[in-house]
């Protein structure tokens, strides 16, 4: 296939996902002729040819690489190279915009359902990749608990690596959730961000922006983010950021993850939510007892029957339940329970925090809080309400928002250690480095399964290293489920 004939494909796949018009065909095809550093162009027949995006754009750079056009053929430089060439193809901001919100007068669904699909389209978010995430599911007591691995994010070769190392150091854009990232040509040390578009949105009556992730852990994965580089907080007003988003986009939720180091997201300098078009298992796990607030009868308020420890809120009225919220984070702050080892402060530091899920069920908003503590202790130095050292050999990073709700995204590193366990389990052999930590727990698991063979083997260690997830959700609630723990909840309670 010659490089004239990947070209035409390159433009038929935009003609046909509607990315651009048949009056575009010409200027789009030398807008990548000229990103190849191409003076001639002759038309050949493409009749009959696959039009597959990853294909073609793949046959392009090996061209542009022999060529010496791409400098390099590692993966982050396949990546900037590859995103300046679908930039051709994609509109500009202020149009992409207009024909959001000319849908979203029709219904909101329509907006958001292009949205997504023209976000896909423009290869920002890479179909492909996220093809490769594995995923899967077990049962709990809980309910239904999801389990991905995700391998949407290009994990760096060494090349790459010391490239982004020796690359020039820049503060600009801030972070990956600034404004000024739209149309960003990328670095070594900063992902391409030519295709991606945003939709400005007003939150709380200032200027945000509604974006997909690249990497979307689960259906329309989206971020809305403040339009200005300011730190999160989970405040009064953090409530009211997620409930006037939900009533605008009243089909997804809106959740924000705790402000505080250990139970936090991975940005916590750049004021940010996330949501989607998902029902997570939190959602859909019932309230085990209700209680009523003094001043706040008109709203429901109950303990959810979940591992981490969840306060839902349910009323008509978003202003009563913003009210209540802030009360309960108030309260939650400042509250000491020695007897379960749970400190507002120690050595002036605060512990207390809350991630908090928006969402409109019927014609009833739902407000989830959940009750974070970020202290750590001799035995646990990584936090006493997180993943516990003997689970770290599965998961050992933070639970954040999208795990308090039920959806496990472990290590990539885990795709491989499985195929190792799997053999380990057929066959003993040689112990790599790598499944050395798995050891005891695979004793565990051939002590639990008297028949292990080839039919059942990857099914057994799906589902032990969901419950291996379910038992490290447990780890992160301040308040077990144990009768104990339900005690010590209540006393909390009792001071609402």
């Amino acid at each position: 296939m010659s490089i004239n004939q990947e070209v035409l494909k390159l433009v038929k796949y935009g003609k046909e996902t509607g990315l651009i018009d048949a009056l575009d065909e010409i200027y789009v095809r030398n807008s990548i002729l000229d990103q190849l550093k191409l003076d001639d162009f002759q038309e050949e027949d493409i009749e009959g040819e696959d039009i597959c995006l990853p294909a073609i754009l793949d046959a392009i750079m090996d061209d542009a690489y022999a060529r010496g056009v791409m400098e390099s053929d590692d993966i982050v430089s396949r990546d900037l190279f590859d995103t300046r060439l679908m930039n051709a193809m994609v509109d500009r901001p202020a149009l992409v915009n207009q024909k959001f919100w000319d849908l979203y007068k029709e219904n909101p669904i329509l907006a958001t359902d292009w949205f997504y699909k023209f976000s896909q389209d423009t290869n920002y978010i890479r179909r492909d990749r996220l093809a490769k995430d594995r995923k899967w599911t077990v049962e709990s007591p809980y309910g239904i608990i999801d389990i991905t691995i995700n391998l949407s994010k290009p994990e760096k070769d060494p090349k790459a690596i010391a490239a982004a190392k020796n690359a020039p150091q820049s503060s600009y854009p801030k972070c990956q959730l600034c404004m000024e990232n739209e149309g960003y040509a990328g670095r070594m040390n900063h992902p391409a961000r030519q295709t991606h578009r945003i939709i400005q949105i007003e939150v709380d009556q200032n200027k945000w922006g509604f974006q997909y992730s690249p990497y979307g852990y689960y259906n329309e994965h989206c971020i809305v983010f403040n339009g200005q580089h300011t730190p999160m907080k989970i405040e009064k007003k953090a409530f009211v950021k997620l409930f006037d988003f939900v009533k605008q986009f009243n089909h997804y939720f809106l959740g924000s993850n705790a402000d505080l180091p250990i139970v936090g997201g991975s940005i916590l300098s750049h004021d940010h939510f996330q949501g989607g078009h998902y029902t997570f298992a939190m959602e859909k796990a019932e309230m085990e007892k209700t209680f009523t607030v003094p001043g706040f009868e008109d709203i429901t308020a109950g303990i959810v029957k979940w591992p981490l420890s969840v306060i839902r809120l349910q009323g008509k009225d978003t202003n009563r339940i913003i009210e209540l919220a802030d009360h309960i984070l108030g309260k939650w702050r400042a509250y000491t329970d020695e007897e379960a080892y749970i400190f507002a402060q120690t050595n002036g530091e605060a512990h207390n925090t809350i991630t908090p899920i928006a969402r409109k069920k019927g014609d009833v908003y739902e407000l989830d809080l959940t009750l974070r503590n970020n202290i750590t202790t001799e035995e646990c130095p990584l936090g006493l309400y997180h993943p516990h050292a003997q689970y770290h050999h599965i998961k050992k990073e933070n639970i954040g928002l999208i795990e308090v709700m039920g959806l496990a995204v472990l290590p990539a590193r885990l795709k491989n250690e499985m195929e190792e366990m799997a053999t380990y389990l057929l066959h003993k052999g040689d112990v790599t480095p790598s499944l050395e930590q798995h050891l005891d727990w695979l004793k565990e698991v051939e002590d639990k399964y008297p028949t292990i063979n080839e039919e059942n083997v990857v099914g057994i260690l799906e589902e032990e290293i969901g419950q291996v997830f379910v038992k490290v959700l447990e780890d992160a609630g301040v308040y077990k489920c144990t009768e104990e723990g339900r005690k010590a909840f209540d006393r909390f309670i009792s001071i609402l």
